[in-house]
């Protein structure tokens, strides 16, 4: 049953319940002001719900009774015998048809006319007496004993028949369909099936759960340490009772974050009207659970901000049309756990922050001074939006504009232990996250050691635990100073937490074995270096003292088995304690960056040296592994070099390196794509970095896609695939031709692939934005983002190419894209719901193909 539905009947239920008693005290004081306002509000309540949710005979039924209230309180009819037994009747019709709801699921039909009838007849009886009241009751309904009435017994549940109170008094037989509707005997109504207990009563249950918790820790510790015992068995007994009521206990704060959001479609719909602008709401992550009390606390806050973007982000139709933009505006709300946090992004595709009205209110207001202002960054000019009194609004209007909101929210956020940071640009949008760290609660952790100190990190992070030493495949390297982890087939940034907390470790800075804690956090996956590992346990957590709320390395605090305090790492933290920056970027940002935009994406690239002094890139996503290997093992085999590797022989390339060293080590780069291995011979491996690929040079030989500025030096972009073809054929052929920028959007499945393409398209001057399946690329059409040409593999996983692009072509803002097919050998010729079709490695094909369409859109614009 629907989750509103339900929620629904519950509390419509409990109302029924408090107005009975409360009727039954009005007809015994009819002059008691408080008993009848209360009873009108309930029945008011369960009347605008019933039109909210769609139940249009229940509503019917509560508005007729609502009309007899409302003259009963302002005084126009008397309350008698007869108009209260009127009610009453109606109370249990409503019941009646709320029973055939819950088991149903749906409004069953019915006539409830006679009722109505009689409930407007009563209405209209304006300055009649209570005798002309009764007259009128007897003269619309067969005559009954109203005392009688009053006293019988609740008539039986029924749904397409109403119940008069003749038909109750002779006891006529219910119709099959009203019998169907009745619950069976012994079963509980879904209002009996809740019960509302204070917050209060749960909270210290859960207090208490903590402690428990605590304590059977401590006997497990204790009994741990002992051989033979007669408490374990009853402490194992215990521990899984403990777990069990804690995780009911725990449950009974959790709600979806779907229940702050219920209210927002009809706020921004009605802002769409008040403005006068398109807006569509877009929700994702409903269904992701918080802290009730963190719920209540962000509700405010959320719905100031989609307010905010609707009136300030979000431009007028005209104003969106002439900036090139589609007339309606798109608010993107999206929830997800990340590290063991929840995260809340308010995303919007307007007019963005205006930096310089900004600067202007901030300079006028005393916040800063004009000397600050110009050594300050855009972002942190920004940041003044939170400022109390700062308000860019034009006019002061019910929705925006008093120069009170934004820092509200901030400290409503704070209030939780919560952050909140922003992305703008102006005239593409803006983007709120809203972070909100883990609170008073009980998880799951790996306690791990540095020096003589003990630290949890929440399970819920970790990816894995790996042991590196020098002589297996898991072995720590460093490239230019930089440590890093060579796990299976990646490469992973170390960070060793001694030098975060600013302590001596075990391991040293060359050390070659350690254990290593593989975290996911801040969209990225990396691992932290600790000394030891001691074990894995349940934990609860409290939050961090004020004293050290600002160390972002630290998430909470909690007492272990023996006793011992200690700290709770944050992985956000600890990543960007390294990195220098916030580590609020969720795995999702590149997408929501579709509605924001922001600076140029940067590619992380290996810089290496071969054939000459001069430094050389490559894509390091293309890179598979990096390989020290005895050169004296490089062999010749029909006229090429190969090498033993991992039981199979791997060709070798040397165009880019020129030679082989005769002795010594050889620095081989390792590229794998399905069944396809080769390696790249070069002469010195520099460093891993984070550069945007500007080409300032074309190619100037086979081999090299362009010249771009990295670190500041030339350096020349390698066409792997080049090289590569020097053995397999296969891959690629051929070299791309320059043309005018167009926004291409790649689809494909293989990250090989697009690794390949996506920097030779960029060479040949194109942007280019990739999707690893054809889901992704749908959800950037449903972000508003829009591309001169589309490029699709055929054969992906889950929806395929020619599904995709017949989703495209359905779509109003796409159809007039042009999408071509990228097709295996085995995927034919016909190029069906495509507008063109290319062999998938014929990369001059495709180019050529790109170029022909953005000739054409170049032709009619």
């Amino acid at each position: 049953m629907d989750e509103l539905l339900r929620d629904f009947l519950t509390e419509s239920g409990e109302s029924l319940t408090v107005i009975d008693a409360e009727m039954v005290k009005l007809e015994v004081d009819p002059n008691n002001r408080d008993v009848l306002q209360k009873i009108f509000r309930l029945v008011h309540t369960i009347k605008g719900t019933c039109g909210f949710i769609g139940l249009p005979r229940l509503e019917k039924v509560a508005h007729a009774a609502e009309n007899v209230l409302g003259k009963f309180r302002d005084g126009v009819i008397p309350v008698s015998p007869g108009s209260v037994t009127l009610i009453f009747e109606s109370l249990d019709r409503i019941k009646e048809i709320l029973s055939g709801i819950e088991q149903a699921e749906t409004e069953l039909q019915g006539d409830d006319s006679e009722l109505i009838e009689r409930l407007g007849v009563l209405a209209a009886s304006d300055g009649e007496s209570a005798e002309s009241i009764e007259a009128i009751l007897f003269q619309s309904a067969p005559a009954v004993d109203l005392q009688q009435e009053a006293l019988s017994p609740e008539p039986s549940p029924s749904v397409d028949v109403p119940v008069s109170p003749s038909s109750a008094a002779t006891g006529t037989p219910a119709s099959a369909a009203q019998a169907a509707a009745a619950p069976k005997a012994g079963e509980a109504s879904l209002a009996n099936q809740s019960i509302r207990v204070n917050v209060d009563v749960i909270e210290q249950l859960i207090v208490m759960v903590s402690e428990l918790v605590l304590t059977r820790n401590q006997l497990l510790e204790m009994v741990r340490h002992t051989n033979d015992s007669e408490f374990k068995v009853p402490l194992q007994r215990l521990s899984n009772v403990t777990a069990e009521l804690q995780e009911s206990v725990m449950k009974t704060r959790m709600q979806p974050i779907g229940n702050a959001w219920a209210k927002l479609p009809r706020i921004v719909r009605d802002l769409g009207t008040e403005l006068g602008k398109k807006i569509e709401l877009q929700m994702h992550g409903a269904e992701t659970e918080l802290d009730r009390q963190v719920l209540e606390l962000i509700k405010d806050p959320l719905t100031h901000m989609v307010r905010n973007s609707a009136d300030h982000g979000l431009e007028t139709p005209g104003d969106r049309k002439a900036a090139g933009k589609p007339e309606q505006g798109t608010i993107n709300l999206r929830a997800f756990h990340e590290g063991g946090h929840i995260l809340v992004e308010i995303a919007d595709d307007g007019r963005g922050l205006p930096l310089e009205k900004i600067k202007a209110k901030a300079l006028a207001n005393g916040i800063v001074t004009e000397g600050e202002l110009a050594r300050m960054s855009e972002a942190q000019v920004q940041r003044f939006i939170f400022h109390a009194g700062l308000s860019t609004a034009q006019k002061v209007t019910n929705v925006s504009g008093r120069g009170v909101g934004m820092d509200v929210v901030r400290s409503n956020i704070e209030l939780i232990g919560g952050s909140i940071d922003l992305k703008s640009r102006e005239g593409h949008g803006t983007t709120f996250t809203i972070k909100i760290p883990l609170t008073m609660a009980i998880i799951s952790a790996l306690i791990v050691g540095v020096s003589d100190m003990r630290f949890a990190i929440p399970q819920i992070c970790v990816r894995e635990l790996v042991r590196a030493s020098a002589g297996s495949d898991t072995k720590i390297e460093r490239i230019n100073r930089t440590s890093v982890l060579r796990l299976r087939d990646r490469l992973l940034p170390l960070v060793r937490l001694s030098e975060v907390l600013g302590v001596s470790g075990a391991e040293g800075e060359g050390a070659q074995e350690a254990y290593i804690v593989v975290a996911q956090a801040a969209g990225q996956t990396f691992g932290i270096v600790v000394d030891t590992v001691f074990d894995t346990g349940e934990i609860v957590v409290k939050p961090v003292c004020s004293v050290l709320k600002d160390i972002p390395v630290f998430s909470g605090n909690t007492i272990l088995g023996d006793g011992s305090v200690i700290m709770i790492l944050d992985p956000n933290g600890v990543a960007a304690a390294v990195s220098g920056e916030v580590a609020t970027r969720s795995a999702s940002e590149e997408a929501l960056g579709a509605l924001v935009g922001g600076s140029e994406p940067k590619q992380s690239l290996l810089l290496f040296r071969a054939g000459s002094a001069e430094p050389k890139a490559v894509l390091l996503g293309a890179v598979t592994r990096l390989e020290m290997v005895d050169a004296q093992k490089i062999e010749r085999s029909d006229g090429r070099h190969v090498l033993q590797y991992r039981g199979t022989l791997m060709p070798v390339v040397t165009s880019l390196a020129g030679s082989l060293r005769d002795e010594g080590p050889q620095p081989i780069l390792v590229f794998s794509e399905g069944e396809h291995t080769v390696g790249v011979a070069v002469d010195e491996i520099l460093d891993i970095v984070d550069a945007t690929l500007k080409f300032e040079l074309s190619a100037a030989g086979s081999g090299i896609i362009g010249t771009s500025v990295i670190q500041g030096r030339a350096t020349e972009v390698v066409d792997i695939a080049y090289h590569v073809s020097e053995v397999f054929r296969s891959w690629f052929t051929a070299r791309p031709v320059n043309r005018v920028r167009p926004n291409v959007l790649l689809v494909d499945d293989s990250p090989f692939f697009r690794t390949m393409i996506a920097p030779l398209l960029m060479a040949a001057g194109y942007d280019v934005t990739e999707a690893g399946n054809a889901e992704l690329a749908l959800k950037l059409m449903g972000e508003g983002k829009s591309f001169d040409v589309i490029v699709s593999d055929i054969g992906m996983p889950g929806m395929d190419g020619r599904q995709f692009a017949a989703a495209v072509k359905r779509d109003p803002g796409w159809r007039a894209t042009p999408v071509v097919g990228l097709a295996a050998d085995s995927d034919g010729s016909d190029p069906g719901v495509f507008d063109a079709l290319t062999q998938k490695f014929d990369r001059e094909g495709l180019i050529q193909t790109i170029n022909g369409f953005v000739h054409s859109q170049e032709r009619a614009a």
